[in-house]
């Protein structure tokens, strides 16, 4: 593959914008017979052009120019699926079975004979370009008739898939199972079979393990590596490396994490200066340890992040690292890579300085017992516990509180948070669920770790060396058009939600929301409309903070793009010229920013699937409980209902033939024949009627009020 010769033949048909004949686009390329034939071949095959046949006429061209669309397959119903277009402002394409060629959910397909129907687009597959992984995870369903029984996928699949013969692995009738798909061209259906058996499916550490194992996250390191930081950890802070750092083993620095906290990766200092403060951020030398070019540096690339579920964290790093030499523990001197940053009376920055630093943590402070000590409920054991930063507390409160003021006026989005903490009893069962509080020392840490992050992303920027950024685009038109259009239903002002909108346009609707029911469908809708926040190595800035320049410099023990910038920035401290840092950096840095984004989606979709299956472990202990919720959506089959807890469950309305209800598309559905009605917001009292741990759902039916 000649990626110069590929991108002569996409630079030609973009420049000409029409199909081009092949001899006539071969004598435009100048290439030799074989390079040009080889980057056709390859371009094809990646569904980046297009070959036209007309008897034996053949032209190129690109997809876009002959309607063809370029998309993935995300549900497959049986006779018929859907594809999400890589081109966000396109709906979903309806795909009849007889069009798919045998496509499956995962499958990258190019689409053609695009049609808008009244229910949305339509069209059928091209080619698949490439295909999904083929495997998946469900549950096992022992057949009545004696064969070899069905799989109720997990997700992708709408229907069931038979078990080929001797297929099932003596799996049990319920068993969370993991399974290889196949098109059968004789049948033209879709078979599984058994590959690995999980365990009984009313468990949800069962299906969460499922869950990791079908999203690819590995969970043991190898032996190499697992060596490699077991040496790493061991190596001494000597009397030598402490006299390279700034010295700050005297300085009033202190650590605030959550209670079961153990990877403690960032301290804090804060002074009150005449005129303003001086902010040390204190985050640990993660790079220190592990070094380019090493497995364990392999290693914490392919898994890109920690993972987080109810019952276990999959770390990046092994324990050594993560838990030992990296972690920030209170009376023990680390080594650490310090942004020491010096704000005026407004909380504006006018100067910053990063460091390697070696530090002792005075205190493990913890958020619930520093909330306790702002908030003046503190007693004399907490007190003692926090003396020797108790004045540092209050200053770091004051400074929080304007910096919080000022991301406010700037236009930073306050998106309502829906994160659910679970408890777990011995046995790994679900005994609890709450919705996350977040207190004035959670705010107080995320004031300074932005403000730690802003200042690496402009010392990076302006001496103009290869970056991993953490960038967050703003908003697609059409989807503020239908943020405009929601926000119009429900009462709000929605003019100025189009193109170009600012951020605190945004922000005024939230607030706006606030004090009504439907806070949380507008913070939905709002987050929805806008692009997914990722890494890149050009500085696109950050739309949801407010900020032009912005990335992750404060998390090295739990995500790799912390631990890529540390690596350059250690370099750019040190004094190496630019100019060697932007050859050695710079395909690393692009590198980095794609398997970043790529590894943070994979951890976000395997955590927010796993909720499910504890949320509905918890809820079957609780079937025939009457409880009091708020109508948090509607879809033209029934209603999710919030309960005090956090947790969601629907409410079918299609199960009473005594009632025909039409839903209006956003926030109402009515029943013509009763004229009843339910609305987003509106508070409902529910039974709780079923849960079902192997399905992850939960289902309430209304009660009368």
């Amino acid at each position: 593959m000649n990626t110069e010769d590929n991108k002569t033949i996409i630079d030609i048909l973009n420049e000409k914008n029409e199909a081009l004949d092949r001899k006539e686009l071969w004598l435009m390329s100048g290439m030799d017979t074989e390079d040009f034939n080889n980057a056709v071949s390859y371009l094809e095959s990646k569904g980046d052009i297009i070959i036209i046949k007309n008897g034996k006429e053949k032209k190129i061209s690109l997809p876009k120019n002959e309607g063809y669309l370029r998309a993935t397959i995300v549900r497959h119903s049986g006779s018929f699926c859907f594809a999400h277009p890589e081109d966000e402002s396109i709906a979903d394409v309806f795909i009849p079975g007889a069009s798919d060629k045998g496509a499956m959910p995962g499958d990258t397909v190019i689409l053609r004979n695009i049609t808008m129907e009244p229910k949305g687009p339509a069209g059928e597959v091209y080619k698949i370009i490439e295909k999904g992984s083929r495997i998946i995870t469900g549950i096992y369903l022992k057949s009545p008739y004696g064969k070899d029984g069905m799989i109720q996928p997990d997700t992708g699949f709408a229907h069931s898939l038979p078990i080929v013969k001797g297929g099932s692995l003596k799996a049990k009738n319920g068993d969370k199972v993991k399974a290889a798909v196949a098109f059968d061209k004789k049948t033209k259906k879709i078979n599984a079979r058994v590959i690995k058996i999980y365990g009984a499916a009313d468990s949800a550490k069962i299906c969460a393990d499922a869950i990791i194992d079908a999203n690819g996250i590995p969970t043991k390191f190898t032996v190499a590596v697992k060596h490699e930081a077991a040496m790493a950890a061991a190596m001494p802070i000597t009397d030598d490396e402490i006299a390279k750092r700034l010295d700050l083993r005297d300085e009033p620095i202190f650590t605030i994490d959550g209670e079961d906290a153990k990877d403690l990766d960032d301290a804090i200092s804060v002074k009150k200066l005449d005129k303003g403060w001086e902010l040390g951020v204190h985050i640990a030398d993660v790079s220190h340890y592990v070094r380019e070019g090493t497995l364990l540096d392999d290693s914490a690339m392919d898994r890109g992040t920690s993972v987080y579920f109810a019952d276990r964290v999959i770390p990046m790093l092994p324990v050594e690292i993560s838990n030992g030499c990296c972690s920030l523990n209170a009376n023990t001197k680390k080594l650490t890579f310090s942004a020491i940053m010096t704000l005026d009376e407004k909380a504006e920055l006018i100067d910053y300085r990063f460091e390697k630093s070696v530090i002792v943590s005075k205190v493990r402070g913890v958020y619930s017992e520093v909330n306790k000590i702002i908030d003046g409920t503190a007693d004399e054991s907490l007190k003692e516990k926090y003396s020797e930063v108790y004045d540092e507390i209050f200053a770091a409160q004051e400074l929080a509180e304007i910096l919080k003021s000022k991301a406010k006026q700037r236009g930073e989005l306050e998106i309502e948070s829906t994160e659910l903490r679970f408890v777990l009893d011995e046995n790994g069962v679900c005994i609890d669920v709450s919705e996350r509080d977040r207190g004035n020392a959670e705010e107080l840490i995320e004031q300074f770790m932005i403000m730690a992050n802003r200042a690496a992303a402009l010392y990076a920027k302006s001496a103009g060396i290869p970056f991993v950024y953490r960038v967050h685009e703003a908003p697609d038109p059409d989807k503020l058009e239908a943020l405009a259009e929601l926000a119009a239903v429900c009462g709000f002002n929605g003019r100025r939600l189009k193109e170009g909108v600012h951020q605190t346009d945004l922000a005024a609707l939230i607030n706006k929301a606030k004090e009504t029911p439907y806070s949380r469908l507008i913070s939905t809708q709002v987050l929805r409309s806008m692009a997914k926040a990722r890494y890149d190595h050009r500085p696109l800035g950050h739309f949801g903070l407010s900020l032009e320049d912005y990335c992750h410099f404060t998390s090295p023990i739990r995500r790799y793009p912390d631990t890529s910038i540390h690596r350059i920035l250690t370099d750019l401290v040190s004094g190496i010229p630019v100019d060697i840092i932007s050859s050695k950096y710079d395909e690393f840095a692009k590198k980095s920013s794609k398997m970043s984004s790529e590894r943070e989606l994979r951890a976000m979709r395997a955590e927010r699937e796993s909720e499910k299956f504890y949320a509905a472990e918890y809820m079957t202990k609780h079937i025939g409980e009457i409880h009091q919720g708020v109508v948090s959506g509607i879809t033209n089959k029934g209603l999710f209902v919030a309960i005090e807890n956090g947790i969601e469950g629907f409410v079918s309305l299609i199960d009473d033939d005594r009632a025909y209800f039409e839903y209006n598309g956003t926030t109402t559905t009515k029943d013509r024949k009763s004229g009843v009605s339910y609305s987003i917001g509106d508070i409902v009292t529910i039974e709780v009627k079923a849960a079902e741990i192997a399905l992850g759902t939960v289902d309430f039916s209304l009660l009368k009020n």
